[in-house]
């Protein structure tokens, strides 16, 4: 069997398939090799609910009411390791060390009995994912097994750091878009179809999501995902910053360790395509007032009357025909047909014309950068997946909410295979994965 696993082997990889898209890597030089490992879950009879103790990612919990809510929802809730609650970021890390080293020795968290590639399902409504969770093999940047689309910030990536090293754990799977793995989706529709292993659980969350989760553990399983994963590359679809955390302990860590390894759900695009969603930002020391007679010198500004609904179908249709946001915070306006000449010197000459055309290219050079001359930091903008709550917090701080329409998935790939970073935060692929349903100790492996 060639399944890898700490310290493991890898390769180089090349790129192919289909342009804009993740598709097969050189055979040759080699692709995703993705680990079997013994997962760390929590075990049912010591916790309220399976639901009650998952989270959205860390970056998606929207502090601090987001955050309250899921701590009060179990005292066991894995947003106390993936957020922990201290004064100042040593604290916070030691904290999430100490609750994780406590849950295991109470047994509210346990290793699996043996290394496992986990099968993972989520159903919400009439979309249905499914993918596989494992220990991927960290090979050397740029060699496109992995391609990012979108820069990172040093300070998140810094948190994750300490905490990953504090904890010695992968506590989150990164979301990784591939496709056409034939053989893994024959194992991955037989084991959902009940023609394998048992689940290992089943669950429904607060939102409405159902997912379920299965080991695989049979070794020509492992081996036949292994040989048709070795072939493929994928594409970041969530996790950018936890990526650049990977890679920084990868980096800080003698060759063949277990930090060469990171958690992963790879999801074959082909067979069960992913949303893509924008993100929104909230910029808590800028009024709206003051936001809107500024932006006047580049863009057209209407208010509009109506719901939230009806302002983001207005902010579909204005984009359709080039650059345009939704201002919130004191009623909703359109911000549409911009100067063009203004954005042109707003932007470097040497990118390609598809990255000088993104809202977030944009927002982020003229807007934010010239027009409202705003530090990139968290005390101006903060960065919320949810257009209702990304204003409701602008109201709350009577700061200016700018409300984004959806990146075209076309252009995140080509941009990708191109090596081109879009703006940090530009796109919101989904569903994500659960957090609290399976994670990875760094000492098991």
């Amino acid at each position: 069997m060639s399944t890898p696993g700490p310290p493991g082997t890898g390769g180089t990889p090349g790129t192919g398939g289909t342009p804009g898209t993740p598709g097969p890597a050189d055979p040759a030089a080699g692709g995703l090799r993705l680990a079997p490992f013994r997962g760390l879950r929590y075990v049912p009879e010591r916790v309220g609910s399976l639901a009650a103790v998952t989270s959205p990612p860390y970056d998606v919990v929207v502090r601090p009411d987001g955050q309250r809510r899921l701590e009060t929802a179990d005292p066991h809730n894995v947003v106390r390791l993936i957020l922990p609650d201290a004064e100042t970021a040593q604290d916070r890390h030691r904290k999430a060390a100490r609750t994780l080293a406590r849950w295991l020795g109470d047994g509210v968290l346990a290793p699996d009995p043996e290394p496992a590639v986990y099968v993972y399902e989520q159903r919400d409504g009439g979309h249905l994912q499914r993918g596989v969770i494992g220990a991927l093999r960290l090979s050397p940047p740029g060699d496109g097994v992995v391609l990012p689309h979108e820069d990172v910030m040093p300070g998140p990536v810094a948190d994750r750091a300490a905490l990953m090293r504090a904890t010695g754990a992968n506590l989150e799977p990164l979301l990784l878009a591939y496709r056409d793995g034939a053989a893994t989706a024959r194992i991955i529709a037989r084991t959902a179809a009940g023609e394998g292993p048992d689940a290992l659980l089943a669950t429904t969350t607060d939102d409405g999501v159902r997912h379920r989760l299965w080991a695989l553990t049979d070794p020509a399983d492992l081996a036949a995902v292994d040989a048709d994963l070795a072939t493929r590359q994928a594409l970041i679809a969530d996790g950018h910053h936890r990526w650049a955390t990977y890679r920084q302990l990868q980096a800080a860590h003698p060759p063949g360790t277990p930090w060469d390894f990171g958690l992963v759900l790879l999801v074959d695009t082909a067979r069960y395509p992913l949303r893509v969603r924008a993100i929104h930002r909230v910029l808590p020391l800028l009024p709206v007032a003051a936001a809107l007679e500024a932006a006047r010198e580049v863009f057209r500004v209407r208010r509009l009357d109506g719901t939230l609904d009806d302002a983001l179908a207005a902010l579909g249709a204005a984009a359709a025909d080039g650059n345009a946001f939704v201002l919130a915070g004191d009623g909703l306006h359109l911000l549409d047909r911009p100067d063009p000449r203004r954005i042109d010197a707003s932007l470097p000459p040497d990118r390609p014309e598809p990255w000088r055309r993104l809202d977030a290219t944009v927002l982020h050079s003229l807007l934010l950068d010239r027009v409202w001359a705003l530090p990139d930091s968290p005390e101006h903008i903060r960065y919320i997946h949810d257009a209702a709550a990304a204003v409701a917090l602008a109201e709350e701080l009577g700061g200016t909410a700018v409300l984004m329409h959806p990146v075209d998935e076309h252009v995140v790939l080509d941009l990708a295979r191109q090596g081109v970073m879009m703006p940090r935060k530009s796109t919101s692929f989904g569903p994500k994965p659960a957090s609290g349903l399976v994670m990875r100790s760094v000492e098991l492996g």
